[in-house]
């Protein structure tokens, strides 16, 4: 039976004693983190989170799954259209991406050839090719890829001159 990255909602600030568990137990687990600024009343710190509140990502065959929710931290499996929620193997490698490259792209061109909501492909930088949707600029384009197999949004800044709107039949294409 195929092994897919199945996607599992941990309980609240449990995602790494998750991924140590489910490590030791013989699980392969992806646990993507990034580094942010922590900011409380005495000091600033850079701390490492997961990028997913909640979210871990398990490489299982779908029998498994059972498995994986008996494990201590674990809450339950995401569902996307009453199936298992499968992290597929483009939104893994866009996840990968940006953990890598920390991605924050300035810009201060404006923005009169785009409206928000546009459908737009990433044509250059750590993550062309990439597919989302353009929502919100000020001075800089604000772009959001969906991953909407496991619910979740990435957003990141994007410099325009790296970005064009989909055609038409790219966007009939990517439905």
């Amino acid at each position: 039976m195929e092994k897919k990255w199945f996607v599992f909602y941990t309980k609240s600030r449990q995602e790494k004693k998750v991924n140590e568990l489910l490590l030791r137990r013989g699980f392969e687990s992806f646990l993507p983190m990034q580094s942010v600024m922590r900011q409380w009343s005495d000091r600033k710190k850079k701390v490492v989170v997961p990028l997913f509140s909640s979210y871990i990502f398990v490489l299982v065959e779908e029998h498994r799954i059972l498995d994986v929710l008996q494990l201590s931290g674990v809450s339950w499996n995401i569902r996307h259209n009453d199936k298992p929620a499968v992290l597929h193997a483009r939104e893994l490698e866009t996840i990968q991406r940006f953990i890598t490259t920390g991605l924050l792209i300035e810009s201060g061109s404006n923005s009169e050839n785009y409206i928000l909501g546009d459908r737009v492909k990433i044509l250059d930088g750590p993550l062309k090719g990439s597919v989302g949707y353009l929502t919100d600029f000020h001075n800089k384009h604000r772009f959001s890829i969906i991953l909407s197999s496991i619910g979740q949004v990435i957003t990141v800044e994007i410099d325009r001159n790296i970005v064009r709107k989909l055609t038409d039949k790219e966007l009939v294409a990517s439905i």
